[in-house]
């Protein structure tokens, strides 16, 4: 990673720091940055009267903030590096940095990837209007599909994505692709969304049944892997920091899709459940979790909430209770069910295991909204 390609925005941050004469100020940045962390509190005394604190604990977005924590030690501004403002209140000023990256990867390696990716499109369209009597073990193959699960699709256009660093070069990429023959739309998304083509890795509202593939800008597997769970459509993905054109592999989605039905029947006969609730800000989900009591209740089963700042397997593992129902990050289910000794499912999983929801309808993606 080319970190001279990156835009910190620090001039700004110390033109704020100056302007209203903070005295103390805390850095909250993600794990990828860390290392350079120290180097940025340096540049930032050595030009302002301020003093920086390092939020040093680990941080996975903008609804991980630590304004209460650094409130209570005079904090007067946090600066947020990595990602950019949700719809919640942080409770005190806030500078957020969304640090874009500056990279100019190449189109015609992703090209062929997305042609394959547009037929499948182009096959499900001819096939919308189509009603299925399913069986129940076809209504479960369509439940572990990777593609064509979710709702029918009224075009075949690319949707254009990308993670908080390249938005910047959306715009111009579409007129790339629409100059290669493609028709291509930049979602929209909700509330929770500041940017047109922003993917969260709990968000993935801009989907659209206009959009019949996807195309990310970006890096990992983090937010591709999110947004074909829950669209149900072919993603394929241009690195800018590389260059390199690749697809989310759809036996990868299916192995997921898998093992999210494992957990699903493992809790068939589970009598007691820990609800988790999220005590991150942008994480609090308490009516849902309350929700899902309810209907463990309906169900004649028992359900526990359980809030927490941070969740992990050593940090509930040990109460008696059979599983546990999610209702903090959607991610912790998702990226680390096999950290953990008992099953650990989504609300939408667990409406399925209780009847309340069908399989025929496909897997649905936990998202906040």
């Amino acid at each position: 990673m080319d970190l001279n390609k990156h835009d910190f925005e620090l001039e700004d941050l110390v033109a704020r720091i100056k302007e209203n004469d903070h005295r103390l100020v805390a850095l909250q940045v993600p794990e990828g940055l860390k290392m350079q962390a120290l180097e940025m509190m340096d540049s930032i005394e050595d030009e302002s009267a301020a003093k920086v604190i390092l939020a040093a604990d680990p941080c996975y977005g903008a609804c991980d903030l630590v304004h209460d924590k650094m409130k209570m030690m005079g904090v007067e501004l946090v600066a947020h590096m990595g990602h950019s403002q949700m719809n919640i209140d942080s409770g005190m000023p806030t500078h957020f940095i969304p640090v874009t990256y500056e990279g100019d990867p190449i189109i015609d390696p992703v090209l062929p990837i997305l042609a394959e990716h547009k037929a499948i499109a182009e096959a499900r369209l001819s096939n919308a209007g189509e009603e299925l009597d399913l069986t129940d073990e076809e209504a479960m193959e369509k439940f572990v599909d990777a593609v064509g699960r979710v709702a029918p699709l009224t075009g075949t256009k690319l949707g254009l994505v990308g993670s908080i660093q390249h938005l910047h070069l959306l715009f111009d990429y579409k007129k790339r692709f629409e100059s290669a023959g493609f028709e291509v739309e930049i979602p929209v998304g909700g509330a929770r969304l500041t940017f047109p083509g922003q993917v969260l890795g709990c968000n993935y509202s801009g989907d659209d049944p206009d959009i019949g593939h996807y195309l990310f800008l970006g890096s990992g597997d983090f937010h591709p892997i999110g947004l074909v769970m829950h669209t149900g459509k072919p993603l394929a993905l241009l690195d800018p920091y590389t260059g390199e054109a690749s697809e989310m592999s759809f036996n990868r989605i299916e192995r997921l899709l898998r093992q999210r039905m494992g957990l699903i029947f493992a809790v068939d006969n589970a009598k007691n459940f820990g609800i988790l609730i999220g005590e991150k800000p942008g994480q609090m989900r308490r009516n849902l979790a309350i929700r899902m009591k309810n209907l463990l209740k309906k169900h004649g089963k028992k359900g526990y909430l359980l809030a927490l700042d941070h969740v992990g397997p050593d940090l509930i593992d040990f109460y008696p209770v059979d599983a546990f129902v999610n209702t903090a990050c959607p991610r912790i289910a998702i990226d680390d069910a096999v950290k953990y000794a008992k099953p650990l499912i989504t609300p939408f999983e667990l409406e399925v295991s209780l009847g309340e929801k069908s399989w025929e309808h496909g897997y649905q993606f936990d998202e906040i909204p």
